[in-house]
C-alpha cells in the first residue's frame, strides 16, 4: 500500500463514502448472530476508531483497544477486552465483503469441535519450489486458502493463545497446533483481503456493481 493505512482508505458505495474498515465492522453490526463486538486497531488510530463508532452508530462495538506487535497480540487484546461468552468470531478488518452468511456458517461449524475457519479451494495449480525452479506439483484437491471470519469456542481459543509460543499467521493454527480439529465452513471468492492499491480497486468495483 505505498505505506498507507489501508484500513483507513475511504471507498465509496452506493451507501456514500466510508474507511474501508467500517464495511466489514457493518457487516458484523448487522447480524443477528452477533450480540457485541471488540474493536482492535493501531494505537495511533484509536481517535479516529473511536469518532468513526459514534458517527456510524456502530452500538455492538462494546470495546475499541490498541493492536499489538503480532497479529496474535492484536486477537489478544481484543479477547481480553471482551466479557466472557460461548463463542467468538475472529475477523481481519481487511475482509470488507464479510457476509452474514459467512459469519453464521463459521459460527455453525464451530460447534462441532469448538473451532472453524472459512476456507475456499485453491483454484490455480500449485508448485512447490526452490531456488527458482520447480520442484514438485502438489495435489490441490487437499488444499484450501483460509479466510476469516474464524470462529471458535471462547474459552478454546483463549487456552490456545495462552499456551502458543510460536508466531501464528492465523487463529486456527494456534488450534491445529495444540492438536485440535478445526473444521471449514465455506468462504468466498469475493471474500478479498485487501493488501495493494489493485484490491482496492476490485472491492470499490464489487461495493459499487449492481
Amino acid at each position: 500500500m505505498a505505506g498507507g493505512d489501508k484500513l483507513w482508505t475511504d471507498i465509496v458505495s452506493p451507501g456514500g463514502s466510508r474507511p474501508l474498515i467500517a464495511y466489514s465492522i457493518a457487516a458484523f453490526q448487522s447480524c443477528a448472530a452477533i450480540s457485541r463486538i471488540a474493536l482492535v486497531v493501531a494505537e495511533e488510530k484509536m481517535g479516529a476508531a473511536t469518532a468513526l463508532v459514534e458517527q456510524q452508530r456502530f452500538d455492538k462495538v462494546r470495546a475499541i483497544v490498541a493492536g499489538g506487535a503480532r497479529r496474535q497480540d492484536s486477537v489478544r487484546a481484543g479477547l481480553d477486552a471482551m466479557d466472557t461468552c460461548d463463542y467468538v468470531i475472529v475477523h481481519d478488518g481487511a475482509r470488507p465483503l464479510v457476509t452474514h452468511q459467512m459469519i453464521e456458517d463459521a459460527l455453525a461449524a464451530a460447534l462441532d469441535t469448538g473451532a472453524s475457519c472459512c476456507a475456499i479451494p485453491v483454484p490455480d495449480t500449485v508448485k512447490e519450489t526452490s531456488d527458482g525452479a520447480i520442484i514438485r506439483t502438489l495435489d490441490r484437491s487437499t488444499l484450501m486458502l483460509a479466510q476469516t471470519p474464524q470462529a471458535f469456542r471462547y474459552d478454546l481459543l483463549m487456552d490456545a493463545h495462552n499456551r502458543s509460543v510460536e508466531d501464528a499467521t492465523d487463529d486456527a493454527s494456534m488450534i491445529e497446533a495444540l492438536g485440535g480439529t478445526v473444521r471449514i465452513a465455506p468462504g468466498s471468492q469475493r471474500n478479498i483481503k485487501v493488501t495493494t492499491q489493485d484490491d482496492l480497486t476490485l472491492v470499490q468495483a464489487l461495493l459499487n456493481a449492481p
